[in-house]
């Protein structure tokens, strides 16, 4: 339990790494919109084939849809009362940051979840899936704490944020390892899913749009260049 839960936080830590490189790292826009391009279709690698096909090669058509569905609807609704809490302000840096934190979090937990109970059966925990997860934390935390900081946050406020938010992956592993090994396939296809539903909305509705409106043309080759690298790794055996 002990080593899933510092696995889920290595994983997690890549959050903080990025949030501290957005912040004091002098890193022109166009890098940065060209960087959570290459997060983004680190992250769609990961969905389909870490999440989804998992998913469903575990609980079939039924869960797996369900676990989108609820994935989906649940940063929807979140993504609209931050929208409102910010005076109904939409497509902006002020917006994208929050929802790209709550994507992150209801991603993220599902996601460590999945990576603890990896260690069950004691073949140790999957080196391709970790570094198709820290790939694809870093640009979030980069992006979210650039769009946060020119919110008025404080480089204290972000750090804590991403750090309470790497604990709590840390614990979700731990959870991973002790509850998803006893957890029906039904139960666990819905968890995997809703973590690939609340990020694929996240992506279609935060990154991208903010990486195509910072980084131009570039953002298409990056996007492929991460999600193929993601693949490559998660491939991996």
């Amino acid at each position: 339990m002990l080593e899933a839960a510092f696995w889920g936080l290595v994983a997690a830590s890549a959050l903080v790494i990025g949030a501290a490189v957005g912040i004091w790292v002098p890193i022109s826009r166009r890098i940065v919109a060209l960087i959570m391009a290459f997060g983004s279709g680190a992250l769609v690698s990961a969905l389909a084939f870490d999440l989804t096909e998992e998913a469903f090669n575990q609980g079939g058509t039924g869960p797996t849809a369900l676990g989108l569905a609820l994935g989906g609807l649940t940063f929807f609704v979140g993504d609209l009362l931050i929208e409102r809490g910010l005076g109904g302000s939409s497509g902006g840096s002020a917006s994208n940051g929050p929802a790209i934190v709550l994507g992150a979090l209801l991603d993220g937990l599902p996601e460590s979840i999945v990576l603890g109970a990896s260690l069950i059966g004691g073949l140790g925990v999957s080196v391709s899936f970790l570094a198709a997860v820290f790939a694809s934390n870093f640009p979030e935390g980069l992006g979210a704490a650039r769009d946060l900081r020119d919110a008025g946050r404080s480089p204290g406020q972000i750090i804590l944020l991403w750090v309470v938010i790497a604990l709590a992956s840390s614990v979700a592993a731990a959870i991973g390892f002790v509850a998803l090994g006893d957890m029906a396939a039904g139960p666990a296809a819905i968890i995997q899913a809703f973590a690939a539903g609340a990020i694929l909305a996240m992506l279609a509705d935060t990154m991208f749009p903010e990486a195509f409106r910072d980084g131009g043309i570039g953002v298409g080759l990056a996007t492929v260049f991460g999600f193929s690298i993601a693949f490559f790794l998660s491939s991996a055996s």
